[in-house]
């Protein structure tokens, strides 16, 4: 067919959502939104101050075009994008998963969705409908609600309810699954070797879950599934997206890709020939921006598909009919928004969430009451999460209990230095009460030879898991929190000095 230079590139900025840098509109952003057919953008932490100045910000894009779609990646818990700067004051999915109130997490997630509305953003990249099967995921996680399909499947659809009370739509995540894999698809492709049939019990329950709740808007994951496709991961792949996703589980709504410039897909194809080869495969829109924001790498991307359909290895077909999932998703969200009930935010639910989700797996919890040592084991952290969040448990300790002292290290601090730990860690701690915390300890070796050096010499200190708990409980007493966000080191400071009681024993 042919079309006008101008009709395509309109068609093909229709289907980039790009970043930006900056918490103002930047000029080239509005001019691709007032002239040139720009229908979505994506913020990320960069872009935010807090939600007022995210409100005008997002006004000002939206004087160019009121059904401008506006995404952000806000899954709380420990991949937060609004309280980058604080940590988040709602837990993240495995803590709700642990509770498994399905109230408390549709609550907690209108919570979050009404400060989405008030910043003014359409669409959440959230939940993660990911199961965490294997328990050495390194990007998946604690951002699971778990290990259980039908745990994860009922507080995928109650967290996609919640979201969409509040006026903002739901995007869940990585199909057909991220949960069982051991790469990270930031930096390598994973491989997920399950067949269909394990595939159909295992991972996809949630995503059916979803939709049966309302969700209309799915991300792909750069993931490799054998199973459906040999060569192309899941992003890339029409047997996995056209023919799984839309032929066989029926699902009609937007479908995006998770970020384009993930090694994943781009070390083989480039970010240019992924994007392209994700609209042959069937997506709709190509998210892009989280390492490369420049106007350059929209310009790259826009300029690839106008190509790719006058090669004829795109058809024009394709792009329109992409490009036209982008407007409806628009009109369809923008009703969202404009139909919440725009009520006040839920006081205290997330830190209520939190407390819930606090377990002590080994001894019993003596109320701290001297100031204690705290010596926190921090692992370098997946993409996903904003390495400057805060977490821990020291700081709201020492809220409680004026004179408590801590440490923060790193593998890099401890290696090849043998004292390192012993003068850091334990030599603080002489005669006071000890906690080590450690974030998803089982998947580094660092880590567990380092608490093991710790309890040789002081058996009784207390150890708090705020990652993914997997292996045997350590220390006298071990918590997990099921997370490591402002409110799980708050609530797991409150059980370690009595002031939360109640805490339940597995």
């Amino acid at each position: 067919m042919e079309s006008s230079p101008a009709e395509l590139e309109r068609l093909a900025n229709a289907v980039i959502q790009p970043g930006f840098t900056g918490t103002t509109a930047p000029d080239w952003v509005r001019r691709r939104i007032a002239d040139g057919g720009l229908k979505s953008v994506v913020l990320f932490g960069r872009n935010i101050v807090d939600v007022e100045q995210v409100a005008a910000l997002t006004a000002e894009l939206r004087a160019e075009n009121p059904e401008l779609i506006i995404g952000i990646d806000e899954e709380a818990g420990d991949v937060t994008r609004l309280e980058a700067g604080t940590g988040a004051s709602r837990p993240g999915n495995l803590a709700l998963g642990a509770v498994d109130d399905l109230g408390l997490t549709q609550s907690v997630a209108r919570d979050i969705g009404r400060d989405l509305h008030a910043a003014g953003v359409s669409v959440n990249f959230a939940p993660s409908a990911d199961v965490n099967s294997n328990p050495l995921n390194p990007v998946i996680g604690v951002r699971s609600f778990g290990e259980s399909t039908d745990v994860v499947a009922r507080n995928t659809a109650a967290w996609v309810r919640g979201l969409q009370e509040a006026g903002v739509a739901a995007c869940v995540k990585h199909f057909p699954g991220h949960g069982d894999t051991v790469v990270d698809s930031h930096h390598g492709l994973p491989l997920v070797n399950a067949s269909v049939e394990e595939i159909a019990a295992t991972a996809l329950p949630p995503f059916l879950a979803a939709m049966e709740a309302g969700v209309r808007a799915v991300m792909t994951g750069h993931v490799l599934v054998p199973a459906y496709d040999a060569e192309n991961p899941a992003t890339l792949s029409p047997a996995i997206l056209a023919g799984l996703l839309r032929d066989t589980l029926g699902f009609t709504g937007l479908l995006v890709t998770d970020g384009i410039e993930m090694r994943a897909v781009t070390d083989v194809h480039g970010i240019d020939g992924a994007t392209v080869k994700a609209i042959i495969a069937g997506v709709d829109a190509v998210c892009v921006g989280g390492e490369s924001a420049a106007p350059e790498t929209a310009e790259l991307l826009t300029g690839a598909l106008v190509r790719a359909v006058r090669d004829g290895s795109l058809p024009y077909e394709r792009l329109a009919r992409a490009a036209a999932g982008v407007g409806e998703f628009a009109t369809w969200s923008t009703t969202l928004r404009a139909c919440a009930a725009g009520a006040g935010a839920e006081s205290g639910v997330g830190l209520a969430a939190a407390r819930r989700a606090v377990r002590v797996t080994r001894g019993q919890v003596r109320p701290i009451t001297g100031a204690p040592h705290v010596v926190e084991l921090s692992p370098v952290m997946n993409l996903a999460v904003d390495g400057s969040t805060p977490w821990g448990v020291a700081a709201p300790l020492r809220e409680l209990i004026p004179g408590t002292t801590s440490v923060r290290l790193t593998q890099e601090q401890l290696d090849g230095r043998d004292d390192a730990l012993r003068v850091q860690g334990l030599g603080p701690a002489g005669g006071r009460p000890l906690v080590v915390v450690v974030r998803d300890a089982a998947r580094h070796r660092w880590m567990t030879d380092a608490v093991a050096t710790v309890l040789t010499v002081r058996p009784d200190a207390t150890v708090v898991e705020m990652g993914f708990p997997s292996g045997e409980p350590l220390g006298a007493v071990h918590l997990i929190t099921h997370g490591a966000t402002r409110v799980s080191g708050i609530a797991a400071a409150e059980v370690l000095v009595g002031a939360l009681a109640g805490a339940p024993a597995v």
